[in-house]
């Protein structure tokens, strides 16, 4: 079993030069705080309801910013041929619940979450999830 089989393809993606209020109404609709920014088919950077509150709106800029001003450029990401249980490891290390998906061409093709692995831990094994905790320190049973 690989992430490939385990993560969502059906995502919505925002290009860098969107409007927050174009990004924030993508993740209302999708009910999501998180979404990969990319043009091409290529990963750029990742926002979040986050940076859009702290980056955004506290900062005083407006709702006609553009995403590329606020967004994390740096960007943590698995390949979708990887063992769901390193990744697991990896965003239990890392204390994140979503993770971009991209191929060995390094094109952005899914996401992959705690909730994906979750469903799939009976598949995975109890102890490829032990250490993974949401935030707030409870962890995933």
């Amino acid at each position: 079993m690989n992430i490939r089989e385990l993560m969502t393809d059906d995502i919505a993606i925002c290009s860098p030069g969107d409007s927050l209020r174009d990004a924030a109404s993508a993740m209302k609709k999708i009910d999501t705080g998180v979404l990969p920014v990319g043009e091409n088919d290529r990963l750029q950077g990742m926002i979040t309801d986050r940076d859009i509150a702290v980056r955004g709106v506290a900062a005083n800029r407006g709702p006609d910013t553009e995403v590329r001003e606020v967004m994390t450029d740096e960007v943590l990401y698995c390949f979708d041929d990887q063992d769901p249980e390193a990744v697991a490891r990896q965003m239990s290390d890392l204390q994140i619940r979503r993770m971009p998906v991209v191929d060995r061409d390094k094109r952005l093709i899914g996401m992959i979450s705690l909730g994906d692995l979750t469903k799939a831990k009976t598949t995975l094994g109890a102890a490829a999830l032990s250490g993974v905790t949401e935030p707030g320190g409870k962890h995933v049973q």
